[in-house]
């Protein structure tokens, strides 16, 4: 009996173990998913000055850790004016994209941002996860 209940736990110690790494891509309309834009919003459209909207290519979520990529936009579909923004210069000489990458943290049951980048025309965040300590899998790309 002793041997089988050794068993057992370390089957189940194994499960969740195994379940704390998984990758999840919450759905469109999910409380997670929106709990994670409404996060991640108010610090892009403060860096904007406007209002956005995102266009989600990914959500990756793993544990207490979430990576975002995708584009933003104004609520009527537009590309962003950037006009007054910290990427004027960029936009003024074609080099400013409309995309968005962002690592999010839950701490304390809220979701935090880490960091993001506005307009890469690069992988911008091939050295997140080491530069926060963050898991290489919640990435779609690292080095």
């Amino acid at each position: 009996m002793r041997r089988v209940c050794i068993a057992l736990s370390t089957l189940l110690f194994s499960a969740i173990c195994l379940n704390a790494q998984t990758v999840t891509h919450p759905e469109k309309g999910s409380s997670e998913r929106t709990a994670l834009l409404d996060t991640l919003r108010p610090a892009v459209e403060t860096k904007l000055k406007q209002k956005i909207v995102f266009v989600v290519n990914t959500i990756n979520v793993q544990g207490s850790w979430a990576f975002v990529d995708g584009r933003v936009q104004t609520p009527d579909g537009k590309v962003p004016n950037w006009k007054n923004t910290p990427f004027a210069q960029a936009a003024k000489y074609g080099a400013q994209s409309d995309g968005i990458s962002a690592l999010l943290r839950k701490n304390a049951g809220s979701w935090k941002v880490v960091t993001n980048a506005i307009g890469c025309t690069d992988v911008c965040y091939v050295d997140w996860w080491k530069r926060f300590k963050a898991p290489k899998a919640v990435f779609p790309y690292t080095e």
